[in-house]
């Protein structure tokens, strides 16, 4: 009995140390006036300086969605940085009002800019980051800040656009302007996504000179992410749904996209 307890004990042990190795720590930050709130993650086990992610939401703002997949990229060694778009950490439980505050940044693009770089600024300050190698990931409405961002010549090693709206918000892509590699991952069957614009963007792309892969994943709507996507699409009859195949093979993707990109 008391071997079985001391073992039982040395588990509990292991296992507590292995969850406590994911730091998340929610960080107040400014752009300009404004009050934005988000959430840092990376491994603590480690010392090493490593590159940085920013993570940008839904049209839904902040959610458990984008912090597992800050939670993830945070396990694959990088630290992650959750960007507050909206300001105070707002969040849409709604189509309406996710339209609303999406469109008020979208519509706004030195805004975007600017919210976008307090958190990469932010994150590039942490004690874990190399401020050398920061990338991005975006999950539809984040995707095309990401998108955008990338069109805008941030100094990003490559950026990384989960079923995401094509369209820019500002400029499109000028040939010596985009600095980062471009991977999008959108669903073939997304019905937001029109062929047209596929075709416009892989243009503008080319066109620009941009790295850039585009896939489409068969059978994948919007949102094919988000586990609780499916959910939503029921509530607001929007073509929203969960993709577990989609998810699977566009996170491995980004994965290897992304040790590609860092590699010194």
């Amino acid at each position: 009995m008391r071997n079985w307890i001391a073992v039982a004990a040395i588990a509990l042990s292991c296992g507590s140390s292995a969850y406590a190795a994911l730091q998340e720590d929610a960080v107040t930050y400014k752009d300009g006036d404004t009050v934005m709130k988000g959430f840092i993650v990376y491994d603590d086990a480690s010392k090493a300086k490593r590159p940085g992610i920013v993570v940008v939401h839904e049209w839904w703002g902040i959610t458990l969605h984008v912090r597992d997949e800050a939670r993830k990229f945070a396990s694959q060694g990088y630290t992650a940085f959750v960007a507050d778009m909206y300001g105070d950490a707002r969040t849409a439980d709604n189509p309406k009002d996710a339209g609303a505050l999406s469109g008020s940044v979208r519509k706004n693009p030195a805004a975007m800019q600017a919210r976008f770089n307090a958190a990469k600024d932010t994150l590039a300050r942490h004690a874990t980051v190399d401020a050398s190698r920061i990338g991005a990931a975006g999950y539809c409405f984040g995707g095309s800040v990401v998108l955008d961002m990338a069109r805008a010549g941030s100094d990003l090693k490559g950026i990384a656009a989960f079923h995401a709206g094509l369209g820019p918000s500002g400029p499109p892509a000028a040939a010596g302007k985009v600095k980062a590699k471009v991977l999008v991952l959108n669903g073939e069957a997304d019905p937001f996504i029109k062929p047209e614009s596929v075709d416009a963007f892989k243009k503008e792309m080319a066109a620009a000179n941009v790295d850039y892969r585009y896939i489409n994943y068969a059978g994948a709507v919007h949102a094919f992410t988000n586990p609780e996507a499916t959910a939503k699409g029921k509530q607001f009859n929007l073509p929203l749904a969960y993709h577990a195949e989609a998810d699977k093979q566009s996170k491995a993707e980004a994965s290897k996209f992304f040790s590609d990109v860092f590699r010194k």
